[in-house]
C-alpha cells in the first residue's frame, strides 16, 4: 500500500482483520519510497514482489501518477496489479490512470463501513478470486 494518510492505512488494516485475511500489508508513505521498496525487492536475492499494489494518487515527493507510470514501464514490475485507491473522483484522474495501465480505479468511500467493505471487496477479488502471476524477484 502506498498511502500517506494514517487514517486510511489504519482502516485498510482494520478491514483486513475484520474479514479474517492474513495477508501481509507493507505500507510506504510516499512515491519515492514506494519505488525504492519495489526496486529493492526486485534486486534482492530473497526478495518477493507484492501480489497487489494499492496506490493513492496524491502522495508527497512523487505522486501516484508518476509511480504508476514507472511501475508499468518496468518489465519486472508491470505485471503487478495496481489498484488506484483515491479520494479523487475527477474524470481526468480516472482516465489518466487507465491510460497509464492501472488495473482498476476505486474511489475511497467517505463512510467508514463502506470504506471497510470496499477494501474487503478489493482483496477478495484481487487476492482470493482471480489468478495472479507469482512474481518473485530474479
Amino acid at each position: 500500500m502506498v498511502e500517506d494518510n494514517p487514517g486510511d492505512i489504519r482502516l485498510v488494516r482494520e478491514a483486513l482483520g475484520e474479514c479474517g485475511m492474513n495477508h501481509r500489508l507493507e505500507v510506504v508513505i510516499d512515491g519515492v519510497k514506494a519505488l525504492e521498496y519495489l526496486r529493492l525487492e526486485k534486486s534482492s536475492l530473497n526478495g518477493s514482489l507484492p501480489d497487489l499494489i494499492l496506490l493513492d494518487l496524491n502522495l508527497p515527493k512523487k505522486d501516484g501518477r508518476e509511480v504508476l507510470m514507472e511501475i508499468k514501464q518496468d518489465a519486472d514490475l508491470r505485471c503487478i496489479p495496481v489498484i488506484i485507491f483515491s479520494s479523487s473522483e475527477a474524470k481526468e484522474d480516472i482516465l489518466s490512470s487507465y491510460n497509464h495501465h492501472a488495473n482498476c480505479y476505486v474511489c475511497k468511500p467517505l463512510d467508514l463501513d463502506a470504506f471497510i467493505g470496499v477494501v474487503e471487496l478489493i482483496i477478495r477479488f484481487w487476492i482470493d478470486t482471480i489468478k495472479l502471476p507469482k512474481k518473485v524477484a530474479p
